[in-house]
C-alpha cells in the first residue's frame, strides 16, 4: 500500500507533507500521513513521543467516517478535531487520505500558563489546539488545491499529448498519400498507426469488392483481435449505413451505460465502425462536395476499448479522419490508375502505329518489351539489376522503336536494298525516340535504352559508337530482346530464323555485338517457354499472368 500511494504522490507533494511534518515537529507534535484503512504512510516524529499506530488507525477511521456527515468542504478536504483526550486533530481528502496532528499527553504539564494571558491550563491547551487545527486546516485546503492544479495540469498535459499524437498520424498519413503507392500498404500504415493512439483489442478496414456479380467487404487491413466473416460484415455494414441515415457520424454500441442496442458476438464489449465514402458528385455550379453524402465503399471498425469503459466522441472524429483519408486516398488512386492505363493506351496505339507500317513488324515493340521484362527477371534473380529498374525497361522495350514516326514511311517498308541516305534514316530512328521522350520528364528515365539500343560492344553500334561498359546496362538489354524477335520474325528480305538458328547467332555474337553477362542470363533461361507464350500472342501472361496490369504499374513506376 505504501508504493502504490507514494505513486500516487508527486515529489513535490512528497517534498511539501515532509516540510510540513518537521514544522509540525517543531511545535512539540508528531504528524502522520494514513491511507484509508488507517496503514501508516509517513510518521514524522518530534523525537518527544511515540505515536501509538493502533490509535493513529483507529482515528484515521473514525474521521473518515465523520468526514462522510460534515456538511462543510473545502476544496473536496475537510479538518475535524478528534476527542481532545485522543490528542489528535485529523484532515481528510477525498484521495482517501488523512493527515493527523498527534499531540503528546502531557502536553497540559509541560506548558507553563502565562497568568496574565490564561486564565488556566485548559484555556492554554485549547489554544494549541485551534493554533493547529487551524495550521491544519489550512495546509489541507492548500495541499488539496495544489493536488487538483496537479492533475488538472496532468489531465491536460495528457490530452494534449493526445491530440499531439492524432495530428502527427493525421500529418504522416497526408505526407504519405500518394497515389503511386500500393493500397494495402497505406492502408495497413494507417491502422497500425491508429492503434498506437488509440488502445483497442481490434482493428479492421473493410473495402466493398464485386466478385461474381455480387458485393462483398474484403478486409483490406487491419491488426489486433477481430473476426469479421462475410455475414457479420454484412450486418455491420448495413447498420452502418443505417447509423449515417440517422445523421449519426458514426456506429457506436456497448453495454456500458445501456444495453446494447444490437446483438454482437460474445466477444465483443463496445465497438465502433465509421464509413468509408466516395465524394459526392456535384451539380453544375455547387461547389461543395461532400463525403458525407457520398456512397459507402468500406469502413473501419474496432472492437473493445481497452483503457476506458467505451468509445467516445474524441474516438469517433479521429476514426471519421482516417477514414476520410483512407477514403481519399483510394479515389485519388482509382482516378490515378485511369490516368495510368489512358497513358499506357496511348502508347501502346502509338507503338501499334508504328508497327502496323510493315506487316513483318506487327506486334514487335509489344514483343520486345516483353522480352526486355524476361531477360531482367533473370539478372534480377541473377543478383545484376535492382528489381525497380524492370518497370523502366519494360517501357523502354515497349517505345524503343518510337523514333520510326519520324521516318518516311517508304523508307521504313522498302521491301529492297536501302540506299545509303535511306539507310542513314533509319539509323536516325533512336536519336529521334530520344528526343520525343525528352519532352516528357517521366520519361527521360528510359531515354538511355531507347537512344542506345542498337549500339555493340565492339563499337560497331550506332548513333554514338559507343563499346563495352559505355553501354547502360538498359540498351543492352533492349538490344537482345529487339535482336532475338528481329531474328525469329520474317523479314521481306529474308525468312524467319528458328529459335536453335537465333540462340546460335546471339552465342556468335557474345562479347562482339551482344554483352556477354546479358546474352549468358538469356542464353541460360528458359527460351523455350519464352518461345511458347510468344507464339500463343503472350496472352497467357497479358490477360491473366504475370504482366497482367503491369504495363500500368510501369508507367505509375516513372512519376514516384
Amino acid at each position: 500500500m505504501l508504493k502504490t500511494v507514494q505513486k500516487e504522490l508527486t515529489s513535490s507533494q512528497i517534498d511539501r507533507l515532509a516540510e510540513f511534518g518537521r514544522r509540525v515537529n517543531n511545535l512539540g507534535a508528531n504528524f502522520a500521513v494514513c491511507d484509508s484503512e488507517g496503514n501508516v504512510i509517513q510518521l514524522w516524529e518530534c523525537g518527544r513521543f511515540e505515536s501509538c499506530r493502533k490509535e493513529l488507525k483507529e482515528n484515521t477511521i473514525y474521521a473518515i467516517e465523520k468526514q462522510k456527515h460534515c456538511a462543510e468542504k473545502v476544496d473536496g478536504a475537510s479538518v475535524c478535531s478528534i476527542d481532545k483526550m485522543d490528542k489528535m486533530i485529523a484532515g481528510v481528502l477525498e484521495k482517501d487520505m488523512v493527515f493527523l496532528i498527534d499531540l503528546p499527553q502531557e502536553l497540559a504539564e509541560e506548558i507553563t500558563p502565562d497568568e496574565s494571558r490564561f486564565h488556566s491550563s485548559g484555556e492554554l491547551i485549547g489554544m494549541v489546539y485551534k493554533a493547529l487545527g487551524e495550521l491544519l486546516d489550512v495546509f489541507v485546503g492548500n495541499f488539496c488545491f495544489e493536488s487538483k492544479s496537479s492533475s488538472q495540469m496532468e489531465l491536460v498535459s495528457t490530452e494534449l499529448a493526445q491530440v499531439y499524437e492524432q495530428l502527427v498520424l493525421l500529418h504522416n498519413l497526408s505526407t504519405n498519400m500518394s497515389v503511386t503507392h500500393i493500397d494495402n500498404k497505406f492502408l495497413q500504415m494507417a491502422c497500425d498507426s491508429l492503434t498506437d493512439i488509440v488502445n483497442v483489442e481490434g482493428i479492421a478496414l473493410l473495402l466493398e469488392k464485386t466478385e461474381n456479380g455480387s458485393m462483398r467487404l474484403n478486409l483490406a487491413a487491419g491488426s489486433g483481435l477481430i473476426d469479421f466473416d462475410d455475414y457479420l460484415a454484412a450486418v455491420l455494414h448495413n447498420r452502418l449505413i443505417e447509423a449515417r441515415d440517422d445523421g449519426k457520424e458514426a456506429l457506436l454500441d456497448s453495454e456500458v451505460d445501456t444495453p446494447f442496442k444490437y446483438d454482437w458476438p460474445d466477444s465483443i464489449k463496445s465497438i465502433i465502425a465509421v464509413p468509408l465514402t466516395t465524394k459526392k458528385i456535384c451539380e453544375a455550379g455547387d461547389t461543395e462536395a461532400s463525403y458525407k453524402s457520398g456512397r459507402v465503399i468500406g469502413m473501419l471498425v474496432a472492437v473493445n476499448r481497452i483503457d476506458k469503459p467505451d468509445f467516445d466522441s474524441t474516438d469517433v472524429k479521429l476514426f471519421n479522419s482516417v477514414a476520410g483519408s483512407c477514403a481519399v486516398f483510394i479515389e485519388n488512386g482509382r482516378l490515378f490508375r485511369d490516368l495510368q492505363e489512358l497513358f499506357l493506351g496511348s502508347l501502346r496505339a502509338l507503338t501499334n502505329g508504328i508497327d502496323a507500317k510493315d506487316k513483318y513488324t506487327r506486334g514487335h515493340s509489344e514483343r520486345v518489351a516483353f522480352i526486355s521484362k524476361w531477360i531482367a527477371d533473370k539478372l534480377v534473380e541473377e543478383g545484376e539489376l535492382e528489381e525497380e529498374e524492370i518497370p523502366k525497361i519494360y517501357l523502354a522495350g515497349l517505345l524503343h522503336d518510337i523514333g520510326k514516326t519520324g521516318i518516311n514511311e517508304a523508307v521504313l517498308c522498302k521491301e529492297g536494298a536501302l540506299s545509303k541516305y535511306e539507310w542513314d534514316c533509319i539509323k536516325a530512328h533512336p536519336s529521334i525516340g530520344a528526343g520525343i521522350l525528352n519532352e516528357i520528364k517521366q520519361m527521360r528515365e528510359i531515354i538511355p535504352g531507347v537512344l542506345y539500343h542498337h549500339e555493340r560492344i565492339d563499337g560497331r553500334g550506332y548513333p554514338n559508337g559507343l563499346r563495352g561498359e559505355q553501354i547502360p546496362l538498359i540498351a543492352k538489354i533492349i538490344g537482345m530482346a529487339d535482336s532475338f524477335d528481329a531474328m525469329t520474325s520474317k523479314r521481306s528480305y529474308r525468312d524467319a530464323m528458328t529459335v536453335e538458328q537465333t540462340l546460335e547467332e546471339i552465342r556468335k555474337g557474345l562479347g562482339t555485338q551482344f554483352d556477354e553477362k546479358v546474352g549468358n542470363v538469356f542464353l541460360n533461361s528458359d527460351v523455350e517457354r519464352l518461345w511458347e507464350i510468344m507464339q500463343e500472342g503472350m496472352s497467357s501472361v497479358y490477360e491473366n499472368g504475370a504482366l497482367s496490369g503491369f504495363g500500368t504499374l510501369a508507367v505509375g513506376a516513372l512519376v514516384r
